[in-house]
């Protein structure tokens, strides 16, 4: 067996550090052009080098997004922008465009090129069409079966991986291919400036009386008929790996740390019992437990195990299920005094209860008894954005371990 790569997404440099800290093998990232994601903060090529140097130290790798579908225009500045990219060390580019392929085969031979799940591969003769092309992975189509699979990847060369997302948002529309964001609002979906309309409101309008609207049924203030449900696949870990998928990807370059550090921690745990003693693999409920403490909305197995039908949507509600918090993040521990230093990411309160999480290891709970400030003086509330604070710590902890805290509401 192949070893399974677990793969994160990395919307800043935080974002990288902490993924690769809570288990991820590689990341994905986006530089300040030519990917999918404008929403999120993205790289610099002199923050590309820090990431990769982060995670070459560490053993693994760093991919860049040049995924979108580009007009004329955006092809300008390509070759030097790649040049780059080869130069610090990047271990693949993500492209979905065949002019984009070309352009980047014919100036860095020797780069390593995957073909986005933006390029809706679906079946074995398109995978060997850009096998023959020299590319050596493919991250395919969300829209396929496991038996779909299975069928392709008994047929692959050896020396080429399938790649697939495994957890994160879907799209209503086939692998990402919607224009109702161009429509809607004039930003293009497929250069990187969704809108995400499918999470808007609609009601129905009947030709022969136009003004007035009609809810569609299910939600008397509207409905949310493209609304999908997010992925999750953690609970099928032995059926995705069975399927010859070698690199599990999470999607969210524009979720938080917290998020990119909770998913990719409960995966790593399944994928590394997983891999101890497949035949007597458990799946461990705690798993989905901890996923569920991050913002998310309903989830569903997408087109794994065949047309998901009644299962994709969720039609009453466009918005996340919060029920935790991200209050804070470890920067430093004394062991003799047992107080940590702590970056506050939301308000803190003496006397409020947290669990205190880190990578590879179980939670634990504790009442905040007293706080300090950087200068040592004693405080109630942490109200300030990053925030510098000092909690004495009921157990030992370490830099880089997250504090969470149950929401009220």
């Amino acid at each position: 067996m192949k070893k399974i790569e677990l793969l994160a997404p990395a919307g800043d440099l935080e974002k990288l550090k902490m993924a690769i800290i809570y288990g991820a093998d590689a990341v994905y990232l986006g530089g300040e052009a030519f990917g999918l994601r404008k929403a999120s903060k993205n790289f610099g090529i002199e923050e590309i080098q820090e990431g990769v140097n982060f995670a070459h130290e560490r053993g693994k790798k760093v991919y860049v997004t040049l995924n979108i579908v580009p007009h004329d225009d955006d092809m300008v500045g390509l070759e030097e922008y790649v040049t780059d990219l080869e130069r610090i060390g990047v271990d693949a580019v993500i492209v979905s465009d065949p002019g984009m392929y070309t352009v980047i085969r014919n100036t860095i031979p020797n780069m390593e090129i995957h073909i986005s799940t933006q390029a809706s591969v679906t079946n074995y003769q398109t995978i060997m069409f850009w096998y023959n092309l020299g590319a050596r992975r493919i991250v395919l189509a969300r829209e396929l079966s496991f038996e779909e699979i299975k069928n392709i990847t008994s047929k692959l060369p050896e020396d080429l991986d399938i790649e697939a997302f495994v957890h994160g948002a879907m799209c209503m529309s086939y692998s990402g291919r919607c224009l109702i964001s161009n429509y809607m609002t004039g930003r293009d979906a497929n250069r990187g400036d969704c809108a995400q309309p499918c999470r808007y409101k609609y009601y129905v309008v009947e030709e022969k009386r136009p003004g007035e609207y009609f809810p569609v049924e299910e939600h008397d203030e509207g409905t949310f008929l493209f609304n999908s449900k997010d992925l999750c696949m953690i609970q099928h870990l032995p059926e995705v790996i069975d399927s010859g998928i070698i690199s599990l990807k999470i999607e969210g370059r524009v979720k938080s740390s917290y998020y990119v550090a909770t998913v990719i921690r409960s995966y790593r745990m399944a994928i590394d019992e997983y891999m101890k003693d497949p035949e007597n693999y458990k799946y461990n409920k705690d798993w989905l437990k901890e996923i569920k403490k991050v913002s998310h909305r309903d989830f569903t197995t997408g087109f794994y195990f065949g047309q998901p039908k009644d299962d994709a949507q969720v039609y009453t509600d466009s918005s996340y299920i919060r029920g935790y918090d991200f209050v804070g993040m470890i920067l430093d521990y004394d062991p003799e005094t047992k107080i940590a230093t702590i970056e506050q990411r939301n308000r803190i309160f003496v006397g409020e209860e947290v669990e205190v999480f880190g990578p590879g290891k179980d939670y634990f709970t504790q009442k905040i008894e007293n706080m300090w400030d950087k200068a040592d003086n004693e405080i109630e509330v942490a109200p300030h954005a990053q925030q510098i604070l000092k909690i004495k710590m009921d157990y030992p902890v370490e830099k880089y371990d997250l504090i969470r805290k149950g929401r009220e509401d």
